[in-house]
């Protein structure tokens, strides 16, 4: 039983770092007006665990606040993080439905971060479709290559 405790706590973790270090690395990507968070491609990995689900938050906090985001964009970046985690796992035996919640809840969230966070001026609907489009990008097509990378080595990962 504590082993698997620890097995859970662990790949959270790891999961949690992956997600801060590919912030960093691919922090470029990241800013424009279609931005591309690479680490959101770690978004599908609720469909093989659900240690997951923390651990994308957490690395989704921990980027979030040592980047130097606002605290609005901490605490409700975490939220779209951790609903779209949830959906994630809820749908994790229709593979091509894994990236969707992502998506959507940080269509929905993000583009109010940006308005009452660092006062973005844009419509929302524009707001929306660049934010859409940069997890598009981000979670279902890598997100999607990762899945299918991670698939053939599940047996040995998780």
């Amino acid at each position: 039983m504590k082993s698997k405790k620890l097995v859970f706590i662990c790949q959270a973790a790891v999961i949690a770092a992956l997600y801060v270090v590919l912030t960093y690395v691919f922090s470029a990507f990241a800013s424009g007006v279609i931005q591309v968070r690479v680490s959101e491609a770690l978004t599908i990995l609720p469909a093989f665990t659900p240690a997951a689900i923390p651990g994308l938050v957490i690395g989704c906090l921990l980027s979030n606040t040592l980047t130097g985001c606002v605290l609005l964009d901490i605490i409700f970046g975490s939220v779209a993080t951790l609903i779209g985690a949830l959906g994630s796992y809820a749908l994790r035996r229709h593979t091509w439905l894994v990236p969707i919640p992502p998506i959507v809840s940080n269509m929905i969230i993000v583009p109010f971060v940006l308005r009452f966070a660092y006062g973005a001026t844009d419509a929302f609907p524009f707001m929306i479709a660049t934010v859409g489009a940069g997890e598009i990008i981000s979670c279902y097509l890598l997100g999607m290559l990762l899945y299918g990378a991670l698939k053939k080595m599940n047996h040995s990962l998780f």
